[in-house]
């Protein structure tokens, strides 16, 4: 079978499972499986597969039509222009995000703490950026942290991790300090897609109304903030107001919600005195 064949045939069946975007899933796990750049698939839609490539791309598409995210069919995600790995036991890195790390490098910082850094694509992304600066990401997950460190190794990025829940371990103070935690309130976790449902839970809500994090951060991140040092969060796109007052009652200033592509409020930065 050619190459343009099987991948008619995988759209078809990843519509038929109801698979947003079929066609572009399609298309990047057939580049995944011939193991060719997806800028050069075109060139390579009337090659004929090889059985190995074949077998490799029908169980890709056997596991996306089951929602398996993407990420965790090829173990990688871009990300500000870097490929991260990906399992299970990280959130997959997404676009939005990006905004946090653009509103972190529009200052100068030595000094970095990613509290639940996961993959460590924040925290990674930010060392690549400013080579001269040092930084400590914290996860509870041990699994999480794993990946953060195979992906410093991957990218030649120097960071430190421990295992800590939140700033329980956490020692010193930093000038900046980022963080994406778990915001999706656990009345919003049934209508989330099969795909970030696939995603671990403890990264994704607290159960409860999805601000305990930001009030664990709001009360504990001054402690740890160098003299004019910066707290960011990612929020959800409701969310912006009600971390700002936490931040605000917290005792920090220069509070300001910032949008994201597409417009709504992502991020919450704040310094300290």
């Amino acid at each position: 079978m050619t190459a343009q064949a099987a991948l008619g045939a995988a759209v078809r069946v990843l519509t038929a499972a109801g698979v947003p975007d079929a066609a572009r899933d399609a298309r990047r796990l057939l580049c995944f499986a011939m193991g060719i750049a997806p800028d050069r698939l075109t060139l390579h839609l009337g090659d004929a597969m090889t059985p190995e490539q074949a077998a490799g791309f029908n169980a890709a598409i056997r596991a996306r039509a089951a929602r398996t995210p993407v990420s965790h069919i090829t173990g990688t995600r871009a990300f500000y222009g870097r490929d991260f790995i990906v399992t299970p036991d990280v959130l997959d890195p997404r676009p939005e995000t990006e905004t946090l790390i653009e509103a972190a490098l529009a200052s100068p910082f030595s000094r970095v703490l990613d509290l639940g850094t996961g993959s460590g694509c924040i925290l990674l992304t930010l060392l690549a950026e400013r080579r001269a600066a040092t930084g400590l990401g914290v996860d509870l997950s041990q699994a999480a942290l794993a990946v953060a460190q195979r992906n410093a190794v991957a990218l030649g990025v120097a960071a430190h991790f421990i295992q800590s829940d939140w700033f329980a371990r956490v020692t010193g103070r930093f000038g900046l300090i980022v963080s994406n935690p778990p915001y999706i309130a656990g009345d919003e976790m049934p209508d989330l897609s099969p795909e970030v449902q696939k995603e671990p839970r403890m990264a994704l809500t607290d159960g409860a109304d999805g601000l305990t994090a930001y009030r664990i951060i709001a009360a504990t991140a001054p402690a740890h903030l160098a003299q004019g040092g910066r707290l960011m969060v990612e929020t959800g796109p409701t969310q912006g107001a009600a971390v700002a007052d936490l931040f605000r009652a917290a005792g920090l200033h220069d509070i300001r919600i910032l949008p994201d592509l597409d417009g709504r409020d992502r991020v919450v930065s704040a310094a300290q005195s």
